[in-house]
C-alpha cells in the first residue's frame, strides 16, 4: 500500500494533493436539500422519476415542512407561482442538475428498493426524499467539481508547470465560494455548472490542438448546450469560439479562406449538438411554463444596459449607473459588502494573472477575458437581485473559476524570486484560512444572516479574529451537525 502510494506521488503529487483535500472536505460536508433554489433543482428529478410528471406542489410542500424556516412555503407555494397557461406551479430552475444527478438518484433508488426486498433498511423510506436521495445528489455534485478541478488543474499545465497550477487550483476553490457550494449547499448548480465549464474549456482547446477534426466542435456543441442546461447565463460562454475563430482568421485570413467549406461545416456541427443538448431546456419550459421561454421571474427582471456590473465586482456606491435610467431601486445594501472581489480577494490575483496571460498568449488569453466580461456584464443586469443577498458570496462568479486559475498560475510562474513566490503563497495561505472562517461564521455560528446579508465592518473583523476562542469554548458542539442541519435532525 505504501509503495502504491509513493509510486503516485511520484507520479502526481499534485493529483494526489487535491484529491486528500476533497476527502477531507467531504468528511465535513452537509449532504442536505435545504431551502428553495436547491429544492426547485431537486424537484424536476424527484417528480419525474417517481410521480411521472412535472406537477411539483408535493415535492414543495414536502419540503417546506421538513424545512419550515426554509422559506419554501413562502417563496415557492404562492398563488402567483401558478402559470395561468399550465395551472402548475413554476420552476426556475435548469434541468441541467437533474440530469447529471439522475445516474445517482436512480442508482439510489434502485439500490433502496433492493435491500427493502431482502429485509433491511426498512425504516429508509424509498420515496425520493429520505436522506440517501439527498446524500446521492449532494455528493454527485461535489465530486463533479473535484473532476472539474482536475480537468481544470491538467490544462492549465499547458502554460506554467505542474507545482503552480496545483497551487492556482487549490487557492481558487479553497479561497472562494466554491469550496462552499461543494460543501454547505451542495445540491446548487454552481459545483455542477464548474464542472461543465471546465469540460467545456477543454473542448475548446481540444479544437485548439486539432482545427481540422469535427469531434472537437461536437464537443463544443455538446458542451455549450450542457451550460445552458445548468445555468442558462453560461450559454455567453460562447464568445469563446466566437473570438477564438476571429483571431485565427485576423492571424491567416488566406489559410481560413482556403478551408472556408470545412470551417462552415464545423460551424453547423457545432450549432446542431448544442440544439441537440439544449432541446430538453425548451421542451420543460413548454411543460411547465405553456410557452418554450423561461419564467418571468427570470426575464423580467433583466436590466440589458447592466446598471450594476462594476457592483458585482466591488460595490463601492451600489445605487445603479445613472446612464441606465434606473430611478426607483432601492438601495437595499451598505457599500463594499458584496461585489465578488470584497468576498474573494484572491479574484484579484486571477484576474490580473489572466490579462498578463492573454498579453502573452492572445489566442488563448483574450477568449478568456471576453466571456469574463460579458458574465460582468450579465451579471449587473440582474435588476435588484445582483447582489445576492441571502447567498454565500458572490456565487455568480464560480464558472469562471477554470480563469482564474489560468491567470493565478501564470501570475504566480511569472514571480521569479523566491521570497516574493514565498510571500505569494503565504497570501494565498491567509485568503484560505479567512474564507473558512465566513464560511464556520456562516454555518455553525449565529452570525450566518449576517454574514449573508453582507460582510459589514467592524462586525466582520470581531467574528473573523475571535473565530478560534469561540469554537474553543464551543467544543465538541462544534461537531453536532443539527446546529446547521434543518432537516433529519
Amino acid at each position: 500500500m505504501y509503495a502504491s502510494i509513493r509510486t503516485m506521488l511520484k507520479r502526481d503529487a499534485g493529483q494526489f494533493l487535491l484529491g486528500v483535500f476533497f476527502v477531507l472536505a467531504l468528511g465535513i460536508s452537509f449532504p442536505r436539500v435545504y431551502a428553495t433554489d436547491e429544492v426547485q433543482y431537486y424537484a424536476w428529478l424527484r417528480s419525474i422519476w417517481f410521480d411521472h410528471d412535472v406537477n411539483f406542489e408535493n415535492e414543495y410542500r414536502t419540503f417546506a415542512e421538513l424545512n419550515p424556516n426554509s422559506g419554501i412555503a413562502e417563496s415557492l407555494l404562492q398563488p402567483n407561482r401558478i402559470r395561468t397557461k399550465t395551472n402548475l406551479y413554476g420552476n426556475i430552475a435548469p434541468i441541467g442538475s437533474a440530469i447529471l444527478w439522475a445516474p445517482w438518484f436512480i442508482g439510489t433508488d434502485i439500490l433502496l428498493r433492493g435491500v427493502h426486498v431482502i429485509g433491511i433498511g426498512q425504516h429508509i423510506p424509498a420515496d425520493g426524499y429520505s436522506w440517501p436521495y439527498q446524500r446521492a445528489v449532494s455528493y454527485s455534485s461535489a465530486l463533479y467539481a473535484c473532476v472539474g478541478l482536475l480537468m481544470v488543474r491538467r490544462f492549465t499545465q499547458r502554460w506554467v508547470p505542474p507545482w503552480h497550477s496545483t497551487v492556482s487550483t487549490l487557492a481558487f476553490w479553497l479561497a472562494t465560494p466554491l469550496v462552499f457550494y461543494m460543501t454547505v449547499q451542495m445540491p446548487f448548480a454552481h459545483a455542477n455548472a464548474f464542472f461543465v465549464s471546465a469540460l467545456f474549456v477543454r473542448s475548446w482547446l481540444w479544437q485548439r490542438d486539432n482545427p481540422d477534426r469535427w469531434e472537437p466542435w461536437a464537443a463544443i456543441g455538446a458542451t455549450l448546450g450542457g451550460l445552458c442546461l445548468v445555468r442558462e447565463q453560461l450559454i455567453l460562454f460562447a464568445i469563446i469560439p466566437v473570438v477564438s475563430e476571429g483571431i485565427r482568421v485576423w492571424n491567416m485570413p488566406s489559410a481560413y479562406v482556403s478551408r472556408l467549406a470545412r470551417s462552415i461545416l464545423h460551424y453547423v456541427i457545432c450549432t446542431v449538438a448544442m440544439i441537440i443538448v439544449v432541446s430538453p431546456q425548451f421542451l420543460a419550459y413548454m411543460v411547465v411554463n405553456g410557452q418554450p421561454t423561461p419564467a418571468s421571474e427570470v426575464s423580467n427582471k433583466l436590466n440589458w444596459c447592466s446598471p450594476h456590473a462594476m457592483d458585482t465586482l466591488i460595490d463601492f456606491d451600489p445605487r445603479p449607473e445613472p446612464i441606465c435610467g434606473v430611478v426607483d431601486e432601492p438601495v437595499r445594501i451598505p457599500a463594499w459588502s458584496r461585489g465578488g472581489l470584497v468576498w474573494s480577494p484572491i479574484l484579484v490575483f486571477g484576474i490580473v494573472g489572466l490579462l498578463m496571460f492573454a498579453r502573452a498568449h492572445p489566442s488563448y488569453g483574450i477568449p478568456m477575458v471576453a466571456a469574463f466580461i460579458l458574465q460582468i456584464w450579465l451579471n449587473g443586469a440582474f435588476g435588484t437581485t445582483w447582489h445576492l443577498s441571502g447567498a454565500f458570496g458572490f456565487r455568480r462568479y464560480i464558472e469562471c473559476t477554470p480563469f482564474f486559475v489560468v491567470g493565478g498560475a501564470y501570475l504566480l510562474q511569472s514571480f521569479k524570486q523566491r521570497h516574493v513566490t514565498t510571500l505569494a503563497l503565504v497570501i494565498v495561505g491567509m485568503l484560505v484560512v479567512w474564507n473558512i472562517g465566513l464560511i464556520i461564521n456562516g454555518t455553525v455560528f449565529n452570525s450566518l444572516t449576517n454574514v449573508r446579508r453582507g460582510l459589514q465592518w467592524p462586525e466582520l473583523w470581531e467574528w473573523q479574529f475571535t473565530l478560534p476562542q469561540r469554537l474553543w469554548e464551543l467544543g465538541g458542539k462544534f461537531f453536532d451537525r443539527c446546529r446547521v442541519l434543518k432537516n433529519g435532525c
